[in-house]
């Protein structure tokens, strides 16, 4: 029997006896564990440890396991003294404990009367609970009166020695099930093990089973599939389960949906297969596989520990093997309780200060011999070291970069020898070190020793040292173990960890006994979009890899959301990816982007867009033809819903086949809408109207119709129309089903789906009263969250946007006429981030603000202006607790209200609609006023549109392009002479600055880098464009001898240069190429170019075919430069009299550009991938200038090419020394080199267009 929450919730602690009660110290007799029950005001009214108490913590036993729904605590009676935050530890031995995961710990009191209750999420179920305090008032001590509230909790258990299993075993042959309700609870000695198993002649199986500490479910159903599926460990990471606690397991299933929790996490899927039902035969198991070889099976070891509470669609299968039923055969020796754990665990808390001493036995040979087991995360650390004699010899076992090493010191000579790697991956490994005769053996689970052979005989001296070592005995610069041992022997002699602990044995430091509490930072796995977790002792990080998202938790898509975005960061006709609901769980997918029109258009075509002959279908038997698009259903939706309009061309030729029935009207033709509803209006029509476009046009042939086929002749006609009804589209199925008679047949052709528009870039509203606001539903934002928006105002503060929790809140403001401020709570204090500008924001002009808060970091863009960050506490509060209504515009307060226009207003992914919601508001209109405002592209190739009282300008200062509008190409003839140098004395928009408070040792990129040019030339080798630093280090583009495109990257100069060749074909060819590089990198660091020399000296770091090209020189035409905001060659001709732009010989100006026509193909590009070390740098704020260069056209503001720049400056920054926090120099940066190749033919067919 179970309970439910609303039943169990009686008081289970007062009701106990004294010794119930126990505790760490107490300071007094008055003071003892016994008084620390709830409102208990006798002797000293509450328990208080001793003041020299460096661990304190309170015992409950509740005599009996428990399943436990909340605590509650009071300050000790009438007294100053009381514990304001605590861990709550639960255990069903009273020796191995675990701490309950509520983030980092309880809030407790505030005085010394007030109970304070706190619910658990999940409720427990224990024996043992420890309360462990954390924070005290600090003008007091600690007091604590507890009392625990919950039920009693029916167990059925079960015990299987690794060799045993119990069947049950079915009425019938075989069982067939639509739907499956299985759980089951759990307690394991070893990481592997299969907890239940079953499976039937047709291919179906259903095993469960731990597979290295991880829960792996394998579900299949139907014969058609021979593929297991994927083990749900691999994305519901459920690292730890065997930590010889219980663990909750529940599976849920229906037809092919299928529901794994474990612990409370949830995991949802499809099964494998083609079936609907699970069909078992005979049998299933549980605890084991009794017959190994069984086709089918995924054979691992037996289950070793303990099962309870086993439920099989209703069935208590361990209930019905107690009262030896017959459908249970036991297999083994399995028992019917579950035995108490014999292994002690202890925790190495601190990588600096932690470790445990312990005397070396005695032995009469001299020799030693030592075996623990651990488990860790971090991929370096200490785990033995001991003196030897004769002396002095020092030998040594660590974890570093994820291997073990043995190292032997001893004077002027050191042997070392590599054993095993990968043992930081959080599961238990064995370690025998063993000294006898001249050699010294290493044994690491079971695998074949390692040997290190000595000149002379050694023994041990003094102690071992475990984990770490004190610093008046060592001086090892290595960190300190983190993690957990158990087993620990020496000379065969099983260390009593519990005389450690009493101080009967050895000495510690900064040790944790009778549990292993390790955290695992990957569960819940915080990492977004199907993103890789991985982690140390104190942190997690996210590799983004493959996702098309970037950030500390791939959260930020690296896609534009529309075609129409990307035309506005003067981006041209191609094929590209966009991601329609930004940072929201959909993801990214390819379409066309049709710029060549006024109106600029998605096209995403389908499997079937050539025309379709049909003959011989009735409407008994008609034609399908079913039409899949490079998208998803909710995809497609996505794009349609924010675009202002869609369409899909149907043309329906025919020939004696109608679409309506003469008779009735009945639809002999129709289609099926993206929901699969039935349609049969055709192209003109709203829905519901069975007719064509040409009776909406009054054209049709027979007037007595409402389409041309219907007319029903012997001779071709057709019936063409747009379908229209966004709601509607695409077409997701065609049915033809009148060309069965005699010279009846019928040729259609549905085309693409085509929209246009981006409803959400200019939806506005209008604030002009300080007191008005727009309200929305609470942000749904507690683990992470990104707002972005445009503004602009003439007021010089005043609110954007607040949402309120009970403590927490979230606030964007314009906080003074320069600067705005992104503030928010999630129990760690305010955190606040401002960007400062030196330029007026409330000048009426458009401003982009975007502020981003996840779990590891906040940060906050303004225009083009450096990002800051501010990287969270560790092990602080996570999760951010809204409660009240979003504020936009204004405050609950309605003070400090906003007044201007703010557009494009979205969060997480979603857009708000602004418009709809203030035509019922008060003080606010819809829409924004002013030329600048509307959704018509004024202003081109990223020209800013500037108001203006009579009209509007645009400003052409950061566009590669130059006229009115920003549209006139900018080109330069350069011949061999030829060199531009432009000095940057400012850092790009595209580094890093951190906020004041930040102190985080790497940073996130939130920054798109795009570098844009076209070039004419026949000359092959040549030098396009480079970089170099005085370390040697260069990064240059060039044609090679053959002419093809090649990108050289020499970042480590110990070794060879790394080449990437996106375009092999041959470029110098005289004709146009337009060359686009775009790289969003999951990191953004703040990165220095020094001056550069002239490519004629200086090379000889430089790869020979380099130097060849550099030689050469470059003799054509370049065009349109553009490095993010930056337009240097436009620079270079605009302000020669600059002192940032030095020009060489003849600089022409050209019109090689305007032969830049788009349109059409695309060739997919590589993806190219880059890994380095992530290390500690030093001078991280060195001030040099930046220069960027084209000599001979080595233009170096483009070469900080977006694929690699981030490369460089990391190779820079593994210079510095140790000045930032030890704990990231673990994480491994991986950087994308997405490369998506557009090859668009001109209407003159002599330009090419790459996109990189």
């Amino acid at each position: 029997m179970f309970c439910f929450p609303d039943n169990c919730n009686g008081p289970l602690a007062s009701a106990l006896p004294h010794s119930s009660f126990q505790s760490s110290s107490q300071s007094s007799a008055s003071h003892s564990a016994f008084y620390a029950k709830l409102s208990r005001r006798d002797e000293a009214g509450g328990w208080s440890p001793m003041v020299t108490d460096q661990d304190p913590w309170l015992q409950v036993d509740l005599r009996e396991q428990m399943e436990v729904t909340s605590v509650a605590t009071q300050g000790r009676y009438d007294s100053s003294d009381w514990v304001s935050s605590y861990l709550l530890l639960y255990s069903d031995t009273g020796h191995i404990w675990k701490q309950y995961r509520h983030e980092d710990g309880f809030d407790g009191n505030v005085n010394s009367e007030t109970v304070v209750q706190n619910k658990l999420p999940h409720p427990l179920k224990a024996r043992f609970l420890r309360f462990v305090p954390l924070d005290w008032n600090p003008s007091g001590w600690m007091g604590l009166r507890v009392e625990v509230f919950g039920c009693s909790y029916k167990s059925y258990v079960a015990d299987f020695d690794g060799r045993s299993s119990l069947l049950y075993r079915f009425n019938q042959k075989s069982m067939s099930t639509v739907k499956d309700v299985i759980s089951l609870r759990f307690k394991s000695h070893q990481a592997e093990g299969v907890l239940l198993h079953g499976e039937g002649q047709r291919g179906d199986y259903i095993t469960l089973e731990l597979h290295h500490g991880r829960l792996d479910l394998y579900l299949n159903l139907g014969e058609f599939a021979s593929l297991p599926l994927t083990p749900t460990g691999s994305n519901l990471i459920l690292n730890l389960l065997d930590d010889q606690h219980w663990h909750s397991a529940h599976i849920e299933r229906f037809n092919r949906q299928v529901n794994l929790t474990v612990d409370s996490h949830t995991q949802h899927f499809q099964t494998s297969g083609e079936g609907q039902s699970l069909e078992v035969d005979y049998e299933l198991s549980f605890g084991g596989i009794p017959l190994p070889g069984k086709p089918g099976t995924f054979l691992r070891k037996n289950f070793h520990g303990c099962i309870e509470n086993l439920y099989y669609n209703g069935i208590n299968i361990i209930d019905l093997a107690k009262r030896r039923k017959p459908q249970i055969h036991s297999v083994g020796n399995v028992t019917f309780s579950c035995s108490p754990p014999q292994l002690v665990a202890c925790t190495f808390l601190s990588s600096s200060s932690s470790f445990l001493s312990l005397p070396s036995a005695a032995s009469p040979t001299g020799e030693f011999t030592v075996r623990f087991q651990f488990r860790t995360w971090n991929p370096d650390g200490l785990l033995l070291s001991v003196q030897l004699n004769p002396s002095p010899q020092k030998l040594e076992l660590q974890i570093s970069n994820c291997w073990l090493h043995l190292t032997l010191h001893s004077l002027g000579r050191q042997r070392s020898d590599v054993s095993a790697g990968e043992v930081n991956d959080g599961l238990w490994h064995t370690v025998s070190l063993t000294s006898r005769s001249l050699q010294i053996t290493l044994s690491v689970d079971g695998e074949p020793s390692s040997n290190i052979e000595l000149w002379e005989l050694v023994e041990s001296r003094d102690n071992f040292y475990f984990g770490g070592c004190p610093p008046t005995e060592c001086h090892n610069q290595a960190p300190a173990f983190q993690g957990c041992m158990q087993l620990i022997s020496i000379n065969d002699h099983l260390v009593n960890l519990s005389h450690v602990q009493q101080g009967l044995l050895g000495n510690y430091n900064e040790l944790q006994f009778d549990t292993c509490n390790m955290k695992d930072r990957c569960l819940p796995n915080l990492c977004e979009h199907g993103a890789r977790c991985s982690q140390t002792w104190s942190f997690f990080s996210c590799d983004c890899s493959g996702t098309g998202y970037s950030g500390a938790t791939c959260h930020n898509s690296i896609y534009e959301s529309s075609c129409e975005t990307y035309k506005l960061s003067g981006s041209s006709s191609g094929f590209y990816f966009i991601d329609p609901d930004g940072s929201g769980p959909l993801g990214p997918t390819q379409v066309y982007c049709n710029m060549t029109e006024k109106k600029v258009w998605t096209v995403l075509p389908h499997n079937n867009t050539t025309p379709v002959k049909v003959q011989n279908s009735s409407p008994q038997k008609p034609h399908i033809m079913k039409f899949s698009y490079n998208a998803s259903a909710d995809q497609l939706r996505a794009i349609v819903s924010r675009s202002e309009q869609c369409q899909q061309e149907v043309v329906y030729n025919c020939r004696k086949s109608r679409l309506f029935n003469t008779k009735d009207g009945s639809p002999l033709s129709w289609w099926l809408d993206r929901d699969g509803d039935k349609r049969s209006y055709w192209g003109g029509f709203l829905p519901g109207v069975q007719q064509c476009s040409c009776s909406l046009e009054e054209n049709c042939m027979d007037m007595n119709y409402f389409c041309n086929c219907d007319a029903d002749i012997d001779t071709w006609t057709n019936d063409t129309g747009i379908l229209s009804y966004k709601d509607h589209l695409p077409v997701s199925q065609i049915v033809i089903g009148d060309t069965n008679r005699t010279g009846s047949q019928a040729v259609y052709h549905v085309g693409s789906l085509r929209c246009y528009g981006d409803k959400s870039i200019w939806n506005a509203a209008s604030f002009y009263q300080e007191s008005s606001y727009l309200y929305f539903p609470t942000l749904q934002a507690e683990l992470a969250s990104d707002i972005s928006f445009y503004f602009k105002t003439s007021s010089p503060s005043g609110v954007f946007l607040e949402n309120q929790g009970l403590k927490d809140f979230i606030r964007v403001e314009l906080s003074s006429p320069t600067a705005v401020t992104f503030s928010f709570d999630v129990g760690n204090g305010p955190a606040v981030l401002s960007v400062k500008s030196h330029l007026p924001l409330n000048d009426r002009q458009w401003h982009y603000v975007r502020a981003e808060r996840n779990v590891k970091e906040a940060s906050l863009q303004v225009d083009q202006l450096p990002l800051r960050l501010l990287e969270a506490p560790a092990d602080g509060h996570l999760r951010l607790r809204l409660s009240s209504q979003l504020f936009v515009g204004g405050t609950a307060s309605q003070q400090r209200g906003f007044l201007g226009c703010i557009r494009s207003l979205m969060v997480n992914g979603l857009t708000f609609d602004l418009e709809e919601r203030a035509k019922l508001t008060p003080g606010v209109s819809s829409g924004c006023p002013g030329y600048c405002s509307g959704s018509s592209n004024l202003c081109h190739n990223r020209g800013r549109c500037i108001e203006k009282s009579n009209g509007y300008i645009c400003d052409c200062s950061q566009s590669a392009y130059g006229g009115a509008t920003c549209n006139q190409e900018v080109s330069v003839s350069f011949d061999r002479e030829s060199s531009v140098t432009y000095t940057f004395q400012e850092p790009f928009s595209v580094m890093q600055n951190r906020t004041s408070q930040a102190t985080s040792a790497f940073t996130e990129s939130r920054a798109r880098e795009d570098v844009a040019f076209s070039f004419v030339t026949s000359q092959r080798p040549a030098m396009l464009l480079t970089v170099s630093t005085f370390s040697q280090q260069y990064i240059t583009t060039i044609l090679a001898r053959n002419g093809s495109l090649q990108i050289w990257y020499h970042l480590q100069t110990d070794r060879s240069p790394d080449v990437f060749s996106p375009v092999p074909r041959n470029l110098a060819d005289g004709r146009l190429h337009r060359i686009r590089i775009h790289r969003v990198g999951r990191n953004l660091y703040q990165f220095v170019f020094s001056p550069l020399n002239p490519v004629s000296a200086g090379m000889e770091s430089f790869d020979e075919e380099v130097v060849k090209a550099a030689s050469k020189g470059f003799v054509g035409c370049l065009s349109s430069v553009q490095f993010n905001h930056v337009a240097p060659l436009k620079a270079a001709l605009t302000n020669r009299g600059s002192s940032l732009i030095t020009i060489r010989g003849p600089l022409v100006q050209s019109n090689c550009g305007a032969l830049a026509e788009s349109t059409s193909h695309i060739l997919q590009g590589k993806t190219c991938r880059h890994r380095q070390t992530h290390r500690d740098t030093r001078n991280r704020n060195n001030s040099k200038s930046k220069i960027v260069s084209l000599l001979t056209v080595v233009f170096i503001a483009v070469c900080a090419l977006a694929v690699i720049s981030r490369l460089l400056y990391q190779q820079r920054r593994a210079k510095r020394s140790s000045s930032i926090k030890e704990e990231h120099r673990h994480s491994s940066t991986y950087t994308d080199y997405r490369t998506e190749l557009h090859l668009h033919n001109s209407v003159r067919d002599n330009v090419k267009e790459y996109y990189i």
